[in-house]
């Protein structure tokens, strides 16, 4: 191996050892990513066990995606500073601390302590992986490396509510933290025998201010939309909130562009390839986290299923997922990436369409199959495009890239459950006098539920056939 200052030279790293070095990525990727959907279902159980309202458990989630949103944007920098070793090693070690507390927490403010340190560490893996990815393969590989991850990043959130579903159903919620923590303990000692320092790293210098105003800007922005989804948008909380949000991302960027090292280098957005394909990639995240939240609240509150009986539901769609996104990377690296783009944003408009027209009498292999299509075009594209967008920057802009795309995603993922949420439960509410008058109690209240979920699809499809045009812009070529 060619080393200089313990850095091994990508070029010299033969198969074998990327294999390697790509399942310790993929696991880690992996386990953080599934975490942050497992907890889900659990909430209403956790509500009960610790005497609290639902909205208090509820930062069990806002919080997590708090933390992730402030630590994402600063990784740029951490890859600068620290060797992957080092910051993968920290990273995986305070996540799966973070999740030794959760299972053992005596107490609900315990309980949120581990889950944020969960999201401290979670926060940096998915920019770090991606980074890691542009230097160990040539861009005519990355496709099918990134595919790979894109196991992680579609299949994990997707199977978290069937196997949360399962565990709550036999076990306590304590084993929703148990089940991790083995998975850290395997991750950490695989990366020490088998992940290399692949990265090199330039010692930026700290930047206090962007920190500060990314912070401050990020976390009261995402603090906004998830406080949207309960209370509604007009609410004073989430207006101040998202005022400071706004006021200090303007801050941030002004900062960055007049810094001479700055945090995270938003010159990446310069190049309109990849701008292109972060505003695909955050719809597609927009679109994922909005079915994944919408399709378990039809199944069960209209269609009255259990959590088990939804799981299984949504597992075909999950398993679709899974096998999907490796075969995506591989037809990017092949023919490019406005096939993927046309064939998966074509399939979220029609499934979407097909959501904003499901009723109460849906048989449930219908739904099955729709939420396994929809997921389909999900797999397609989001890992595929992001590929294609980092593939168009330089390598020295590689982690700042990752670090703003993710970002991206993240913010849309937030606003997308926000915004859905908040259409059907208005809509729900105007829909009820009417059909009050019409139906039963029970009868008006699923109607009215669903008739408010067509409307937040609706959105949805419109958004889509929208994105679908600007990826006919995306550069045919491979």
């Amino acid at each position: 191996m060619g080393k200089i200052n313990n850095q091994v030279n990508p070029m010299e790293i033969d198969n074998k050892e990327k294999i390697w070095i790509l399942s310790v990525l993929v696991l880690g990727s992996f386990m953080t990513v599934l975490n942050q959907t497992l907890l889900n279902v659990a909430i209403p159980e956790l509500s009960i066990v610790f005497n609290l309202e639902v909205s208090s458990i509820q930062w069990l989630n806002t919080g997590f995606i708090m933390v992730n949103g402030i630590v994402i944007p600063i990784t740029a920098y951490f890859v600068g500073k620290f060797t992957t070793r080092q910051l993968f090693i920290s990273s995986i070690g305070l996540f799966t601390i973070g999740s030794i507390v959760s299972a053992w927490a005596p107490s609900f403010a315990a309980l949120l302590v581990g889950r944020l340190l969960q999201a401290a560490g979670a926060g940096v893996i998915m920019p770090l992986v991606q980074t890691v990815i542009f230097s160990l393969f040539p861009p005519e590989k990355r496709g099918k490396a990134m595919g790979m991850v894109g196991i992680a990043m579609t299949f994990a959130p997707a199977i978290g509510p069937s196997l949360s579903g399962w565990i709550l159903q036999h076990y306590s919620w304590r084993a929703l933290f148990y089940i991790v923590i083995p998975l850290g303990i395997l991750n950490l000692i695989f990366a020490m025998f088998f992940l290399q320092n692949v990265n090199k790293t330039s010692n930026p210098r700290f930047d206090l201010l962007g920190v500060v105003t990314s912070s401050i800007g990020l976390g009261s922005l995402l603090y906004s939309f998830s406080m949207a989804g309960s209370v509604g948008w007009s609410a004073n909380q989430v207006l101040i909130t998202m005022f400071i949000g706004v006021l200090f991302i303007v801050l941030f960027i002004w900062r960055e562009s007049v810094a001479k090292q700055p945090m995270l280098n938003l010159g990446v957005f310069k190049n309109k390839q990849f701008s292109l394909a972060v505003v695909i990639a955050a719809f597609v995240a927009f679109a994922m986290f909005s079915v994944e939240l919408l399709t378990p609240i039809y199944i069960q509150s209209m269609l009255g299923l259990s959590t088990m009986q939804t799981g299984i539901m949504l597992l075909p769609g999950a398993l679709l997922m899974g096998v999907m996104s490796p075969l995506a990377g591989i037809i990017l690296d092949r023919y490019g990436i406005r096939v993927l783009t046309f064939i998966g944003l074509t399939l979220i408009v029609i499934t979407s369409w097909l959501y904003s027209n499901l009723s109460l009498d849906a048989s449930l292999f219908y739904v099955s199959a729709l939420y396994a299509f929809y997921m389909m075009g999900i797999a397609l594209t989001m890992m595929t495009v992001l590929t294609f967008g980092l593939n168009q920057l330089p390598k020295s802009l590689g982690s700042h890239g990752a670090a703003a795309a993710n970002t991206a995603r993240m913010i849309a993922g937030s606003i997308g459950t926000a915004l859905l949420t908040t259409i059907m439960s208005t809509k729900s509410r105007e829909y009820l006098p009417e059909l009050s008058d019409k139906l039963s109690k029970g009868e008006a209240v699923n109607t009215a539920s669903v008739l408010g979920m067509q409307d937040a699809f609706l959105v949805t499809t419109t958004l889509a056939l929208v994105v679908l045009i600007l990826s006919l812009f995306l550069k045919k070529n491979r």
